[in-house]
């Protein structure tokens, strides 16, 4: 018994809409990094579905190369939240303001 590719569609257009209201609504950038990551990961759910129902390789490809995308922005992003911790103590984004040191 196989599960219909409407089901993984509507899973993943769900974390996406998660993923981009906590982007809008949270206010803690790891909060908000971690929504980025969710909706990447929603996007890497729909290339697989549409790769595995269309019998073609060329999603797990693109999914190789999100997954890298990931990877990187977790470093560089992660560094930046570090150092913008160091420097004014807080992780908001609404009191982070960065053009008034």
């Amino acid at each position: 018994m196989q599960i219909p590719i409407e089901y993984y569609l509507i899973l993943s257009a769900a974390l996406f809409a998660i993923g981009v209201t906590g982007v809008l609504i949270r206010r803690n950038a790891i909060v908000v990094f971690l929504c980025i990551e969710l909706m990447l990961n929603s996007a890497n759910l729909t290339l697989i579905t549409f790769a595995s129902y269309l019998g073609s390789s060329v999603g797990h490809i693109f999914v190789f190369f999100v997954m890298a995308v990931a990877a990187a922005e977790a470093a560089v992003g992660l560094a930046i939240i570090i150092a913008l911790f160091r420097n004014m103590q807080t992780v908001s984004i609404d009191k982070l303001n960065i053009f008034k040191w």
